[in-house]
């Protein structure tokens, strides 16, 4: 009997892009309801005359932003900086909020010290 492998299928990471004029992010996962885009489409494979649909800009002035959950920064730098540099910009935000709440916490309970 011959084994049969099976075929190695690979989930494709579509790239985010960001609009420069509003900040509307394209979300490829998503799709886009207004122009009836569906889900999964990339950004590249969107039509010609496909516009912003928060401010109608055109589709030059998106810029990459990568796909969901990567982690901000340039490659080459992530592995600097004490493990932070790997961070999505959602566990920074945790991060620093979370440090800063902790630290009011602390000066408020020196109140407690008379």
């Amino acid at each position: 009997m011959s084994e049969q492998s099976e075929p190695a299928v690979e989930t494709q990471v579509l790239d985010r892009y960001e609009c420069r004029s509003c900040g509307y992010i394209y979300e490829p996962e998503k799709g886009d309801d207004k122009y009836e885009i569906p889900p999964g489409r990339p950004f590249a494979e969107l039509p010609v005359n496909w516009r912003c649909p928060v401010c109608s800009a055109k589709k030059q002035a998106f810029t990459n932003i990568g796909p969901a959950g990567q982690a901000s920064g340039f490659r080459e730098n992530l592995g600097y900086g004490l493990g932070v540099n790997t961070l999505t910009p959602t566990q920074k935000n945790l991060l620093i909020f979370g440090a800063l709440a902790l630290a009011f916490l602390f000066f408020l309970s020196l109140y407690g010290l008379q």
